[in-house]
């Protein structure tokens, strides 16, 4: 891309978490020189997500701001400034404040959390999305409230490991049979409600929740069981956060999401759209992918600066086809997942699931596509490689967990 035509060439990205600020900083570093601007719709300076529940949340780190000298990389960074609508003919995006015109334009407005139908309003009723959820939590922990969390997913299961060891006494709800009946497979799954008693937090599960008052969870069963709840966290899952583009012409998937194709570009020309209000098609696994965990929106920028850049200047375009990562930490366990187990036909257990450390592989055909380990990082480590590489295993070989897997490959 010429020095001309990167003058001349806005590029506006929308959402300042860490799929954003990767967007902007990845376009300085791949050497574009035109102007770039950041969009945040909240006040504060653009952060890091998972901190807040745990470091932040418990009062361990005042906040988790990104080291990125915005003014030195000559990022226009605008903040409390919130979008409500694109204009693609006009190429301009609008927002209470003015509209703002662009070239390009990066959509990276992550998700939103789901809230809990009658919860709306209701005092002591939080979710953990954003630094000032964050804040409103630190002093419920501190004051070592009687809590209840609704939804025993990744969120759920993490706020409720921060308020155990804050000394709060814990009660999660759960709709499903188990934890993380979203994620995982129901035998992958069934060892970790343990887990929770085990920290001293009382799981229900098949539980559903009727409604919320101040000071109790009321439960839609046949007693009207009443929770005692100091305060309500509700982490029941989150949805991409794409309303502003309703009656843009921008195509969006059933699930709301932005459906970007391998490129990561939309439907729309000069728009892009990265991170967990995007979908994408994998290669790798055959069918569109929709990752809300941090590596997606820390690796797929890069991809979409490298192909804005080539798009200018008439390089050759990337890719988009990562295998899927992410990282939890619950009960005194790191808990690590790579891959995508959807289509998956076998399932290969490494050690003892009532143990400490423990791993599953599934395999397709024999070759690996994905791996969950508990307190086994060196096989999420090794996993995650052979994943990549489209290795197969050997069964019997891979279940031995005194076995590397790198040497159990066929």
């Amino acid at each position: 891309m010429t020095e001309q035509r990167q003058a001349e060439q806005r590029i506006v990205v929308v959402g300042a978490g860490m799929a954003g600020v990767q967007t902007a900083v990845a376009l300085r570093e791949l050497g574009f020189t035109g102007p770039v601007t950041l969009l945040g719709a909240e006040p504060h300076q653009p952060y890091d997500r998972p901190p807040l529940s745990k470091a932040v949340l418990l009062g361990k780190a005042e906040g988790s701001a990104f080291d990125v000298d915005f003014e030195e990389l000559s990022i226009g960074l605008q903040l409390g400034r919130e979008v409500t609508g694109l204009r693609p003919e006009a190429h301009e995006i609008d927002t209470p404040d003015g509209s703002v015109p662009y070239e390009v334009l990066v959509i990276a407005t992550g998700a939103e959390p789901i809230t809990l139908p009658g919860g709306e309003g209701v005092p002591g009723v939080h979710l953990l999305r954003t630094l000032d959820d964050a804040e409103r939590l630190r002093p419920v922990l501190a004051e070592q409230h009687e809590i209840v969390v609704v939804g025993a997913g990744w969120i759920g299961a993490e706020f409720a490991t921060a308020a155990r060891e804050a000394g709060c006494e814990v009660t999660v709800v759960e709709a499903a049979d188990r934890p993380l009946a979203g994620a995982l497979p129901a035998e992958v799954a069934a060892p970790m409600a343990g887990w929770y008693a085990d920290s001293g937090a009382r799981l229900l599960t098949g539980a559903r929740v009727a409604g919320i008052e101040p000071g109790a969870v009321v439960l839609a069963d046949a007693e009207g069981t009443r929770l005692a709840a100091g305060a309500v966290v509700v982490g029941i899952g989150a949805r991409p956060a794409t309303g502003w583009l309703a009656g843009s012409g921008i195509a969006l998937g059933a699930d709301g999401s932005v459906t970007a194709d391998e490129r990561l570009r939309t439907s729309l020309p000069d728009v892009y759209a990265v991170g967990d209000c995007a979908s994408f098609p994998s290669g790798r696994y055959g069918e569109r992918l929709l990752v809300h965990h941090w590596d997606n929106a820390l690796q797929g920028p890069r991809t979409v600066a490298a192909n804005i850049i080539a798009g200018a200047a008439g390089g050759v375009p990337e890719v988009y086809d990562p295998v899927p990562y992410f990282w939890s930490e619950q009960f005194g366990r790191f808990v690590q997942y790579a891959g995508h187990h959807g289509a998956a036909d076998t399932m290969v257990w490494r050690g003892d699931p009532a143990g400490a450390a423990w791993s599953v592989c599934w395999l397709k055909e024999g070759a690996l596509v994905a791996l969950l380990a508990v307190g086994r990082p060196r096989d999420l480590a090794q996993g995650r490689r052979l994943i990549e590489a489209g290795m197969h295993l050997d069964p019997v070989r891979a279940a031995d967990p005194s076995v590397p897997l790198k040497t159990a490959v066929r």
